[in-house]
C-alpha cells in the first residue's frame, strides 16, 4: 500500500495503523479530517468513516493514540452533533480542545491520568456558528534553539528564553488558562479558566462589518496580544488581519479588536495566474508565536499555488511638497508596516494538506547560514501533502523543494528520481493525506489519508542528505538535549537512532550533561537517567545498561523517599537535613563496620513511628536484594556484560546504596519487621553487617571517578561465596517495553491494525536480549511498588507508554507514607512517561 523510498529522500513510512475492516464511505460528501500531535507524543485525529455493521458515524468521534502504541486506539465519542473542524493539544500535551460545525467547544482532559481513557471537563458554544480556527491562550513561555550555538557547552546558549508576554495574567503575572476561537461569520469568542474551575466566557466580532470567515488562524505576539488571520476563501478577495486583545474587567471578560494591514495574494494580480486559482484553501501562521509569517495556499481542481508573506515596517513615502521643507531636529520618517510577498512556488499539483514544524529555530541568517552549512534541516522545512498521494518538504522562507514521498494507489510503486509527467496513474479515487502534522522535534510526520489510515512517516534530520557519521550524532545529540530542557518526549528522535551510535550518543550526552552548572544537573538528574534507558534499549550491545539505568531511576526515587521521612529532632532549623547530615558522614567515614558508621548518626533523627516503617518494607527490601545481586553477580563481570555493571564504577549510586544500608540498619533496631529479609544459610549470619562490608570495599575502589581502581581479588573472592551463604533473588527490575521503539530502525515499514496488539516477534534466546524476556509463568512485577502480583494478576494494571513499567491502578495500602510514595507517580512514570491503562491479560 505504501512505498518506502530510498534513503537519500529522507522520508519514509515507519508504520501504517488502518481498521480492520474498512467501512464503506461511498455516496458521502467529503469531510475536512483534522489531526494535532501533542508535545508528549499523544496524536489525536479524526476519520471520515461510517461502520456500515452498527451504523456509528466516525465523523463524529476522535481517537487518540500514543506513538509507541497506535494499534491502542481510543476512540471517544464526543459528543459533537456535527463534523469536528479543529483539534488542538494544549501547552503541556495533557489536555485537547474540539470544535465542530456547530459552534460547540469541548475541552477534554484524562481519567485519573490515563491516555487511553478521556473525559469532558469544561465546554462552550456560539450556537450555529461554525468554528473555524481555534487555539489555547499562550502561557508566555517561548524558547528560542540557536544551530549556531549547538557547539556550545552551556545549555542556556543553545536554548534562550524569549522575554514573550501571556495572553492574559492573573495576580503575580501568572497565566490565566483558556481558549480563543473564530467562527464563520467573523466572530471571535473567549473562553478563560478562572481558579475556582468556572469558566468566563465572552464574544466579539472580529471588525464592525461582518463578513464570511472560510479561513482563519490564530498567532501571538510578544507583547501579549493575538492576531487572527482571516479570508472568506476567494483569492480575489483581501486576507484581513486583526489584533485580539483580551483583558478582565469586573469579573468579565472584555475583547478588544482592532484591523491590522490586509494583503492580496499575489497570483491574482499576476496576468497569467489571474483566474487560475479562485479559492484560498490553506491559510497558516508559520509559527504560533510569529504573527509577522504567514502562508497562503490558492486551489483550484486542477493545481494549487503556495506563497510565503512577511509583514515588513517601511518607510512612508512624504509628498514633493513637503520634501523642501527644513526637517524638525529629532524627527523620523513615518513608518508603516506592510505585507511584502518572501516567496512563491510554481504551479503545483493540488494541495491537500499542510503542516508547519514546530521546532522553534532562529532564523537569524548567522542561523540559517550555519543550518546550511551543517545540513541541519529540522524546524526549516514545512510539508505539502497533494492529491496525487506524494508529499514534498519545502523551505519555510524559500520554498525549494528540501525532500519528497511519492505515496500509491492501490499497489503499484512509484520509483523516487521517475519524471513526475511519466506517472501511471491508477484508476479510482487517489490514497492521500488529508490532514497532516510534524512532531515537536520536525523528525516525523504523522497523515491520515482519505481511507482512514494513519500514517507514521520518518524525517531525517538532513533531508536525506549524506552525512558523516560525527556531523548526524552531534543533530541528533542537538534535538535530544533540547527535549531534555523542556520536558517534551523525544520519541521522534529515536525514529532516527541505529544501534551503531546508542553508545556514542549516551557518553556524549553524558558528557555534555557534566558541563552545565549544579543547579541544571539537579534539574535534568533524572530526566537524562531516562534519555539513557531508552537509548540503550535501541541495541542489543547495550540492552544491560538499559536495566542499570532504570534501577537507578528506582534507586534514586526511593533514597530520596526515605531521606524525607527524616526531621531534626529540634525545633530551630539546622544548617543541614539529616538526610545531607547522614550523606557526609557517610562520604566520609570509610569504615567497613556498618555499627561503627551508624555511632557517628543523631539516631534520634531517624526515629519514626512503626506503621510508616512496616509500610515501606517492601521497598527496603528491594534495596536489600539490589546490594545482594550486585556483590553476588561482581566476579562474574567480564566481556558478556550483564545487569548491574553499570554501577559497579558510579560511585555516587553506590554511596547512596551504602546510606540507605545504615539508614535501614537504625530502623532495624527500633522496627525489626522493616528490615529486608535474607534466606541465610547459617542462624548466626548477620546479612546486612557483610553486605555493608563488601558495598563499602567496591564504593571504595569507584568512589574517586577520575581514577577507579578494580576490584582486588579478595573481594571477587568474598562476593564468589555469597551465593553459598545467601540465597539471590532474581531481579526482575527491567519492565517489559511491547511498543514499537525497536522494532523500526530498519527501512521496512510495518503494516498494524486498529485494536490488534503488535506481537514482537520472538526473540533469540543466546542473545544479549534475553533479559528482557519472561516466560509465561513467571511472576508479574508491580515495578513501582515492588510487588510480585502473581502469575495471572486480576487487579487493572497501567503500563508507562516509554518504557513499559507496570503498577496497579488501584492501590492496596492505606499508610501515609505508601500513599506519599505512590502519589509521585499518579502523573508520570519514574523516567517521565505517561501511563495507560492494560487488560488483565497483558499485565
Amino acid at each position: 500500500m505504501i512505498c518506502v523510498l530510498r534513503p537519500p529522500l529522507g522520508i519514509f513510512v515507519v508504520y501504517m495503523c488502518e481498521w480492520e475492516k474498512r467501512p464503506k464511505s461511498n455516496h458521502r460528501p467529503s469531510i475536512p479530517l483534522v489531526c494535532a500531535w501533542s508535545c508528549r507524543n499523544l496524536i489525536a485525529f479524526t476519520t471520515d468513516l461510517k461502520n456500515e455493521e452498527d451504523d456509528k458515524d466516525l465523523s463524529h468521534m476522535i481517537h487518540i493514540i500514543d506513538t509507541e502504541h497506535p494499534w491502542d486506539v481510543y476512540s471517544i465519542n464526543s459528543g459533537h452533533t456535527e463534523v469536528i473542524s479543529c483539534l488542538e493539544w494544549d501547552q503541556s500535551g495533557s489536555r485537547l480542545l474540539s470544535a465542530d460545525g456547530d459552534g460547540q467547544i469541548k475541552c477534554w482532559a484524562m481519567t485519573e491520568h490515563l491516555v487511553n481513557s478521556w473525559e469532558s471537563t469544561q465546554s462552550s458554544s456560539v450556537d450555529g456558528d461554525p468554528i473555524v480556527a481555534l487555539s489555547w491562550l499562550h502561557n508566555g513561555v517561548k524558547l528560542a534553539l540557536h544551530v549556531e550555538k549547538s557547539g556550545s557547552t552551556n545549555f542556556g546558549e543553545k536554548f534562550s528564553r524569549v522575554k514573550f508576554s501571556p495572553s492574559l495574567t492573573l495576580f503575580g503575572g501568572k497565566p490565566m488558562e483558556g481558549w480563543l476561537a473564530v467562527t464563520v461569520s467573523g466572530l471571535v469568542t473567549v473562553s478563560l479558566l478562572k481558579p475556582n474551575g468556572t469558566l468566563l466566557s465572552a464574544s466579539e466580532s472580529l471588525c464592525r462589518l461582518r463578513g464570511r470567515v472560510a479561513l482563519a488562524d490564530i498567532a501571538f505576539t510578544g507583547g501579549g496580544n493575538i492576531v487572527v488571520a482571516a479570508t472568506d476563501g476567494s483569492s480575489s478577495s483581501p486576507v484581513q488581519f486583526y489584533k485580539v486583545c483580551v483583558s478582565v474587567v469586573n469579573e468579565k471578560c472584555r475583547i478588544d479588536t482592532e484591523l491590522l494591514p490586509s494583503l492580496f495574494m499575489r497570483c491574482t494580480t499576476d496576468p497569467v495566474r489571474k483566474d487560475k486559482y479562485p479559492a484560498v484553501t490553506h491559510l497558516k501562521f508559520l509559527t504560533r508565536e510569529n504573527s509577522e509569517q504567514v502562508l497562503l495556499c490558492a486551489s483550484s481542481q486542477m493545481g494549487s499555488i503556495v506563497e510565503c508573506w512577511s509583514l515588513r515596517k517601511e518607510g512612508l513615502p512624504v509628498n514633493n511638497i513637503f520634501q523642501h521643507r527644513s526637517p524638525v531636529v529629532g524627527e523620523k520618517q513615518p513608518m508603516i508596516l506592510k505585507w511584502r510577498i518572501l516567496s512563491a512556488t510554481n504551479d503545483l499539483d493540488r494541495v491537500s494538506a499542510v503542516a508547519l514544524p514546530k521546532l522553534p529555530i532562529s532564523i537569524s541568517n548567522t542561523d540559517l547560514k550555519v543550518a546550511s552549512d551543517t545540513k541541519f534541516c529540522p524546524g526549516l522545512g514545512l510539508a505539502l501533502a497533494f492529491h496525487d498521494g506524494s508529499i514534498h518538504i519545502l523551505h519555510r522562507l524559500s520554498l525549494h523543494t528540501m525532500g519528497m514521498f511519492y505515496g500509491t494507489s492501490g499497489s503499484s510503486q512509484r520509483v523516487g528520481d521517475e519524471p513526475a509527467i511519466k506517472r501511471q496513474r491508477a484508476g479510482g479515487p487517489t490514497v492521500h493525506f488529508k490532514a497532516l502534522q510534524f512532531s515537536w522535534t520536525s523528525l516525523a510526520l504523522v497523515g491520515v489519508d482519505n481511507h482512514g489510515k494513519l500514517n507514521m512517516i520518518r524525517v531525517s534530520p538532513s533531508m536525506g542528505q549524506m552525512l558523516d557519521m560525527n556531523t548526524l550524532l552531534r543533530h541528533l545529540l542537538f534535538l535530544l538535549e533540547y527535549c531534555m530542557v523542556t520536558g517534551y518526549d523525544w520519541w521522534d528522535v529515536l525514529l532516527h537512532v541505529q544501534p551503531s551510535m546508542v553508545h556514542n550518543l549516551v557518553e556524549k550526552l553524558h558528557e555534555e550533561y557534566m558541563r552545565q552548572n549544579q543547579a541544571l544537573q539537579q534539574v535534568l538528574s533524572t530526566r537524562i537517567v531516562a534519555v539513557k534507558a531508552s537509548l540503550c534499549k535501541l541495541s542489543s550491545a547495550t540492552a544491560a545498561r538499559a536495566c542499570d539505568f532504570h534501577a537507578k531511576l528506582l534507586l534514586i526515587a526511593i533514597s530520596s523517599t526515605l531521606k524525607s521521612l527524616l526531621r531534626p529532632h529540634v525545633l530551630n532549623t539546622p544548617d543541614k537535613s539529616p538526610g545531607d547530615r547522614l550523606a557526609e558522614i557517610c562520604a566520609k567515614n570509610t569504615d567497613t563496620d556498618i555499627d561503627k558508621v551508624m555511632i557517628n548518626l543523631k539516631t534520634e533523627e531517624f526515629v519514626l513511628d512503626g506503621p510508616p516503617l512496616q509500610s515501606l518494607q517492601q521497598l527496603i527490601q528491594w534495596v536489600g536484594d539490589f546490594v545482594l545481586y550486585l556483590l553476588s553477580n561482581l566476579p562474574n563481570q567480564g566481556s558478556i556484560v550483564r545487569p548491574g555493571f553499570g554501577f559497579l564504577r558510579d560511585g555516587p549510586s553506590l554511596g547512596m546504596l551504602r546510606e540507605m544500608m545504615v539508614m535501614i540498619r537504625i530502623w532495624g533496631l527500633l522496627k525489626p519487621g522493616c528490615l529486608p529479609i535474607y534466606t541465610a544459610t547459617s542462624d548466626n549470619q548477620d546479612s546486612m553487617s557483610l553486605l555493608f562490608r563488601l558495598l563499602t570495599k567496591l564504593w571504595l575502589c569507584s568512589r574517586d571517578e577520575s581514577h577507579p581502581q578494580e576490584p582486588d581479588e579478595t573481594l571477587l573472592d568474598e562476593c564468589c561465596l555469597l551465593p553459598s551463604q545467601l540465597l539471590v533473588p532474581s531481579m526482575d527490575w527491567l519492565p517489559i517495553n511491547d511498543g514499537v521503539i525497536t522494532k523500526i530502525q530498519s527501512k521496512h515499514q510495518l503494516r498494524l491494525q486498529f485494536g490488534k496488539p503488535y506481537t514482537l516477534p520472538g526473540l533469540n534466546p543466546n542473545s544479549q536480549m534475553e533479559i528482557f524476556s519472561r516466560s509465561p509463568a513467571s511472576q508479574r512485577m508491580d515495578n513501582l511498588r515492588c510487588l510480585h502480583m502473581g502469575i495471572s494478576p486480576t487487579e487493572d494494571s497501567k503500563a508507562c507508554t516509554r518504557c513499559g513499567c507496570v503498577t496497579m491502578l488501584r492501590s492496596p495500602n492505606k499508610t501515609n507514607a505508601m500513599k506519599q510514595w505512590e502519589q509521585r507517580w499518579i502523573k508520570n512514570c519514574l523516567c517521565g512517561g505517561l501511563w495507560r491503562k492494560i487488560p488483565h491479560s497483558l499485565s
